[in-house]
């Protein structure tokens, strides 16, 4: 009864500590920098003035207040006070924002993001998000549409999965809506690994430990 007891203590002590990792993307609900309640900020082709975030293609996007509204149409943000509006003040063309994150080649990741739609007058019927690896020109993960109609921004969650290639991965959201819809929502992004991961080392500890109970197994034994 010794013996098995001390094999068992050693065993708790090697088993592998796996750790759930903490989402990657920063800033992902767009909240900083503040815009003013109610209204919106501008900003152009190649500012890194989003934080976390670089503004790609032609010309600009916009942070948006929760709290817009314009007429009878309003505009909650799916998580905190701001959302990014990817068709900017009235540009409506191919631009968007990307963010390089540290990564670990071989690993999956799991990347998830919300799309906000509003339908009726300048807004168009639906919102189309293509989404890049690699910056613009890179590898296309793929576009999503939301068609959910109604005159307040409603959210649709949409995700994808790929496997790291580098120490660092460019993600990149372009606008895929006409140039006459003024509106395309991006909110609450966020990337994590597909699955939990042993801490480095934890894995050789497990086999040594092993090894030591069995010894001090076979030496008790032979006694």
């Amino acid at each position: 009864m010794k013996v098995s007891t001390k094999i068992l203590v050693v065993g708790m002590l090697v088993l592998p500590v796996f750790c759930a990792h903490a989402g990657l993307i920063e800033n992902g609900s767009f909240e900083t920098p503040t815009v003013n309640v109610g209204s919106w900020g501008d900003y152009g082709s190649g500012s890194t003035a989003i934080t976390g975030w670089t503004v790609v293609g032609c010309c600009g996007v916009s942070l948006v207040s929760g709290t817009f509204v314009s007429g009878s149409y309003s505009f909650p943000a799916e998580d905190g006070q701001q959302f990014l509006d990817l068709t900017g003040d009235q540009s409506n063309s191919l631009e968007g924002v990307e963010q390089t994150v540290a990564t670990t080649p071989g690993v999956s990741y799991t990347l998830s993001f919300y799309v906000g739609n509003i339908s009726g007058g300048t807004f168009g019927a639906s919102s189309s998000v293509e989404v890049l690896l690699g910056g613009i020109g890179g590898t296309a993960l793929g576009t999503v549409t939301n068609s959910d109609p109604g005159t307040t921004l409603s959210w649709e969650q949409y995700s994808f999965q790929f496997t790291a290639t580098g120490s660092s991965t460019t993600i990149d959201f372009m606008n895929q809506d006409p140039s006459y819809d003024d509106n395309n929502g991006l909110d609450n992004v966020q990337l994590t690994q597909s699955a939990e991961t042993p801490e480095p080392g934890t894995l050789s500890l497990l086999g040594g430990g092993l090894l030591i109970g069995l010894g001090r197994w076979r030496r008790r034994k032979a006694f």
